[in-house]
């Protein structure tokens, strides 16, 4: 088991860029020293739940209390460097404690600094719900009261797993408050009230957690070009009345929000560059639509993103046909900005039109574009198809 353990361990530090194992050791003993055992556990059961979110509390467990004591041990002063270095290569078949993932086979069958960024970089899928639902109050105190270590631990496995494409800062911030809510009300004179106060106070973390799991997770799936298409899609059948030239850099401006922020370990970053967005959001567009004005009318620009968000699509217009991109504008150099356009004019008619669909027709025409606009007769291809 112990040969396994700095691989391990390397992993948990995967973010790291790779500079050699005494810089992948130095790291984590450094955070190991800075944060403390507890902490450092902590960071270790949400990080790893993250990354194989599939896995079982039983096989997290194992895995965390194997990293910490490898730390604890190799992380104390005087200890021999050997006690991290030695482990750092493949454990035998059947022996490792981090869950399965399909992908190791063909990890294994690479050798060296290779091999081993390619186990740092498995993690399983994210999963499509969250799997987390949060108990009554009175079920919260009795799990808490009956052993608040093991309430603790399966709280953040299941959050961190069900969320756990949401930024590593916000779903920290928003794990160490939900456990500080149970732990102060749970032994209240008066826990229902306390209950209310503090989930009042964690409510646009609450929402954020959520909200920024469900951008990141579509982020990754997606990638930033047709991300920006699906907010731009978004806005325009909520706001059908909108010019393409209205809402467009609004798009790429939150693209670039989720590009910058749902791999960052800013403390503020999606909290902080969110609020900028929203900012211009409802400075561009409150004049122009009253639903939009509502929404931006609070001081806490969150809450007012979240509720943008939570716009139905407005009635469908009545427009004419939408016109599709001439060739030259489909194979020029702004071919796929023109037809984001189409597909605007597509959605600010057709307000009901699902995203996904819109999605599966913007993946046609880049198809499109890549098969006929190098072709040797570029209008009769397009004709074809």
């Amino acid at each position: 088991m112990r040969a396994a353990l700095a691989l391990l361990l390397l992993l948990a530090a995967a973010r790291a860029e790779h500079r050699g194992k005494a810089y992948v050791r130095d790291k984590v003993c450094q955070e190991f020293k800075m944060l403390g055992k507890e902490n450092f556990r902590t960071l270790t059961i949400i990080s790893n739940s993250r990354k194989y979110s599939n896995a079982t509390f039983e096989e997290i467990g194992h895995l965390v209390r194997e990293i910490v004591s490898l730390a604890e041990t190799c992380c104390a002063e005087g200890a021999d460097p050997s006690c991290y270095d030695a482990g750092v290569r493949l454990p035998k078949k059947g022996s490792s404690p981090f869950p399965a993932h399909p992908g190791t086979a063909g990890c294994c069958a690479q050798e060296g600094l290779e091999q081993k960024l390619c186990l740092a970089a498995l993690r399983h899928p994210p999963q499509q719900l969250p799997r987390y639902l949060q108990p009554s109050n009175e079920e919260l105190c009795q799990a808490f009261k009956k052993d608040p270590k093991d309430f603790a631990d399966r709280f953040l496995h299941e959050y961190a797993s069900s969320y756990g494409q949401a930024p590593l800062p916000v779903l920290l911030g928003s794990t160490t408050t939900f456990l500080s809510m149970v732990s102060t009300c749970c032994i209240s004179p008066a826990p229902t009230a306390c209950f209310l106060k503090e989930k009042l106070e964690r409510k646009t973390l609450s929402l954020l957690t959520l909200m920024s799991n469900r951008v990141c997770s579509r982020f990754m799936a997606y990638g930033k070009d047709k991300v920006t298409l699906s907010y731009l899609t978004s806005l325009a059948q909520k706001m059908p009345g909108a010019s393409f030239e209205d809402l467009f850099p609004l798009a790429e401006d939150a693209a670039e929000v989720f590009s910058q922020c749902c791999d960052s370990l800013a403390e503020d970053c999606m909290q902080k560059k969110l609020s900028e967005h929203t900012a211009k959001a409802c400075g561009a567009l409150s004049a122009r639509d009253e639903r939009f004005a509502d929404c931006c009318k609070g001081k806490n620009l969150l809450q007012n993103y979240f509720c943008i968000s939570a716009l139905p699509p407005a009635p469908s217009p009545n427009l004419p046909e939408a016109q599709k991109p001439a060739e030259g504008q489909l194979c020029g150099e702004e071919g796929a900005r023109h037809a984001k356009r189409y597909l605007f004019e597509l959605a600010r008619r057709h307000t009901s039109i699902p995203d996904a669909f819109l999605g599966k027709l913007y993946d046609a025409s880049e198809k499109l574009r890549g098969e006929c606009c190098s072709a040797k007769d570029t209008p009769a291809c397009l004709d074809s198809k």
